[in-house]
């Protein structure tokens, strides 16, 4: 009796096991992941000490693939533990996973195939699958943004796409198991590019596919997104909205350097590469911030704010260093007034300032919100005027529609004869 009911778990009780399973396979995933980042630069270090320093990997331009693959891995580590059925978690985890596997499959390919031939075992199979993990982190790209934010397709006949997305990568990596078919630099020149010279044509025809289906995978992606944005209502409207505003700030600086590197014929510099990186992070960053929900606020009010404080910054510091140079000529660049000064006249006009530059931000930025002050404003002053409780009532309803915009609004008022027997309850 005692073991029937010690065998038997709650439903509560499964669940919380279920999530702690997945929170530490979660993490244990990440610290894989963070361990394969450290591995890159002590092969790195190997290679420098084998005289080979044109081989190493960690310089400028992997700035934001590495910044990228190590938010992703944790933002998906938090997803995965935290909502264990969404698979975007897990193929945040993924993406982060062979991103960092890249790295370090190319560094052993390096060390041990180019630097310290033999040094290594079966480098030369490393250096001919090391292609297939930047592969899986643009499948996992694809299905991350396809499947964003809800976890499931944005509807049933997008299945045939989902099928044939996930089929590439087992025909790529067959491709690249008989052929190699694939060879990159540096490995070009000690590995040949097809094993079995009859199957040539075919293996260069399945990478092509699957290269294409890959690439094409990031399209549809992106296009799910806007369908999913056209469909939506309420709160995965709102989310779809965070998913938006990063992606808009991540492809400006993708183009700049594209443009960069391919049309210009220049090197991009460093400081467009970490821009380039800071702005591929803010995507897995508002993915997670997209399903988690946890504290969902609008994203106006957040624009308009930054905006406001940033404007506001510019223009007290801008002051500041007036106030500072303009006194500094008449009291003397070593007195103590000046700085004082300055300091309380910064002090003076920073709510006033405030105030205007977050009405002028929100008349231009969030109008909706300007528009709702402006509405409300307007029926306090009409409601000090107004005895008719049915137009009161009518213009209550419009201001909590045109305000709130809810999707249905009414009014109970207590009938007066209620009132009057209360009353008179009340007397006696």
């Amino acid at each position: 009796m005692h073991t029937a009911r010690g065998m038997a778990m709650t439903p509560v009780a499964r669940v919380a096991r279920m999530r702690w399973r997945s929170g530490v396979l979660a993490w244990a995933l990440w610290a894989l992941a963070m361990l394969g980042v450290a591995t890159v630069p002590w092969f790195d270090h190997l290679l420098r000490q084998a005289g080979r320093p044109e081989l190493i990997q960690l310089d400028a331009t992997a700035v934001p693939m590495v910044l990228a693959a190590l938010v992703a891995a944790t933002v998906g580590a938090v997803l995965a533990s935290r909502r264990p059925h969404h698979p975007v978690g897990w193929l945040l985890l993924a993406l982060g996973l062979a991103v960092t596997a890249s790295g370090v499959a190319d560094g052993y390919a390096r060390y041990g195939l180019l630097a310290r031939p033999s040094a290594l075992p079966a480098a030369r199979w490393v250096a001919t699958y090391s292609p297939a993990t930047l592969y899986l982190a643009f499948v996992c790209i694809g299905f991350v943004l396809l499947l964003t934010p809800s976890g499931s397709l944005p509807s049933p006949r997008w299945r045939w796409w989902a099928r044939l997305a996930a089929a590439a990568p087992v025909g790529f990596l067959l491709a690249l198991g008989v052929g190699p078919g694939l060879v990159i630099p540096p490995y070009d020149e000690v590995i040949d590019p097809v094993s079995v010279p009859a199957l040539t044509s075919a293996v260069t025809a399945v990478i092509a596919v699957s290269f294409t289906i890959a690439i094409g995978s990031l399209a549809v992606g992106a296009w799910s997104l806007v369908v999913r944005f056209r469909r939506a209502r309420g709160s995965e409207r709102q989310q779809l909205r965070w998913v938006a505003f990063a992606a808009a700030l991540t492809v400006p600086p993708a183009a700049v350097v594209l443009f960069s590197v391919v049309v210009v014929d220049t090197k991009a510099t460093v400081v467009l590469l970490v821009a380039l990186g800071v702005c591929m992070a803010l995507l897995p960053l508002a993915i997670g911030a997209a399903i988690l929900r946890y504290r969902l606020y609008d994203l106006d009010r957040l624009i308009s704010r930054a905006l406001a404080y940033g404007l506001l910054t510019l223009l007290l510091a801008g002051g500041y260093a007036a106030l500072v140079l303009g006194l500094g000529q008449l009291l003397g660049q070593d007195s103590s007034l000046v700085v004082a000064a300055a300091t309380l006249a910064v002090a003076a006009v920073f709510q006033p300032a405030r105030r205007r530059i977050q009405q002028g931000v929100d008349r231009r930025f969030n109008r909706r919100r300007h528009d709702a002050a402006q509405t409300i404003a307007t029926f306090s002053t009409r409601l000090r005027d107004q005895v008719d409780l049915t137009t009161l009532t009518s213009e209550l309803l419009t201001v909590v529609d045109q305000t709130m915009q809810p999707t249905r609004a009414s009014l109970w008022l207590r009938p007066p004869a209620a009132a009057t027997t209360i009353d008179q309850t009340a007397a006696h």
